[in-house]
């Protein structure tokens, strides 16, 4: 079965974005060694993405190439009035059996973008299977929280724990079971 899997930096006070989705703060994180934390070698272990709607627009508002064109995209949505494009499916109901259905089907894993409503949605649901979250060393003041609305309380298990020269740090979980 393949793995869904939340991949992503959050501010020090558990923060995403800021209020507006903007992610421009982490661009004031140092990065002397010039590392991707990962980066590449995540995105060759993932064929599929999630992500909420507010997050997709996010992308769009951006103005710059779809950035996982080479990817299946899911955009999970109550919105019923879009169209599909090139590179992204819209997802409109029954999230909850299409997210099951998806994690029987043959490939690699799948990188759950966010943000913070989808987050909870699937973490709620138990169909989150690992946490790589990036503990970046800064605060931003109002924003998006990693797990909007009322996540469940739900022991997870540390798999790994790596630091970087820029002061981040990566926590790996899985679910407790």
């Amino acid at each position: 079965m393949r793995k869904i899997k939340l991949y992503i930096a959050v501010s020090l006070n558990g923060k995403i974005a800021a209020k507006d989705g903007n992610v421009d703060w982490l661009n004031s994180v140092p990065n002397p060694d010039k590392t991707d934390y990962g980066y590449a070698e995540f995105c060759k272990s993932v064929d599929t993405t999630i992500m909420g709607f507010n997050t997709y627009q996010q992308l769009i508002d951006w103005g710059i190439d779809w950035p996982y064109p080479d990817k299946k995209n899911y955009i999970l949505t109550g919105k019923t009035n879009l169209e599909d494009t090139e590179f992204v499916e819209f997802i409109t109901n029954d999230h909850i059996n299409f997210i099951k259905n998806l994690k029987e089907k043959k490939g690699q894993d799948i990188w759950l973008i966010g943000g913070g409503q989808t987050n909870t949605f699937l973490f709620n649901e138990g169909l989150i299977d690992e946490l790589q979250i990036f503990l970046m060393p800064v605060v931003i003041p109002d924003g998006i929280e990693l797990f909007e609305y009322f996540p469940k309380e739900t022991l997870l298990k540390l798999l790994d724990v790596k630091s970087f020269s820029s002061g981040a740090v990566v926590l790996k979980y899985c679910i407790e079971k």
